[in-house]
């Protein structure tokens, strides 16, 4: 069985709408960045905190992923409030970003860590489309404070990379790992 460590319910509805059966196990782990830290390393180290923090039964395969938005070296995280979201917003406005997710599979002390990294434009936007966007809610758990699949959809120009990873799971990496984990049950 798979372990989703995770809250997320994207991730639940990724792996749902792939036909990966798991459950949801999740502890809340520190995700503040070490100084200096890279955003692939921060990623693969959230991930692998969140699956060791999650008790799991000898025949269960624990997963767990993090997720960050990345423009001119900066991380954008999930928003503190409107104000954040709409400065988040403003930075990705008319620019390409990156979004990496790391996520770690553990069966037992045994750990694979991975990530994932797909680049995103962003039309422009106006301040004021800013600020709607931003008071509608929608940002306010999401990494770089927008969800493609959700009403930010309408100011993405173009993707290059995995669609899901920008969602919150690369599920193709993932299942790439859960296949070597635990073959005979995926």
């Amino acid at each position: 069985m798979v372990v989703l460590a995770s809250q997320s319910p994207r991730r639940a509805e990724i792996l749902r709408q792939a036909g990966i059966r798991f459950t949801v196990r999740a502890t809340p782990v520190d995700e503040t960045p070490f100084p200096g830290e890279k955003p692939e390393d921060y990623v693969q180290r959230l991930a692998e905190s969140k699956a060791r923090a999650v008790a799991a039964e000898a025949d269960e395969v624990v997963l767990a992923a993090d997720t960050t938005v990345v423009i001119e070296g900066e991380m954008l995280g999930k928003p503190e409030n409107d104000a954040d979201a709409c400065r988040m917003l403003a930075k990705l406005s008319g620019r390409r970003h990156e979004v990496m997710t790391g996520i770690c599979v553990r069966r037992g002390p045994g750990a694979i860590r991975d990530w994932a990294s797909t680049a995103v434009w962003f039309a422009p936007m106006s301040d004021r489309e800013i600020a709607e966007y931003a008071a509608s809610g929608e940002p306010m758990d999401k990494a770089g404070a927008y969800a493609i699949q959700g009403l930010a959809s309408k100011y993405i120009e173009k993707i290059e990379g995995c669609y899901f990873n920008v969602v919150g799971l690369p599920v193709s990496l993932v299942y790439r790992h859960l296949k070597s984990s635990q073959p005979a049950t995926i």
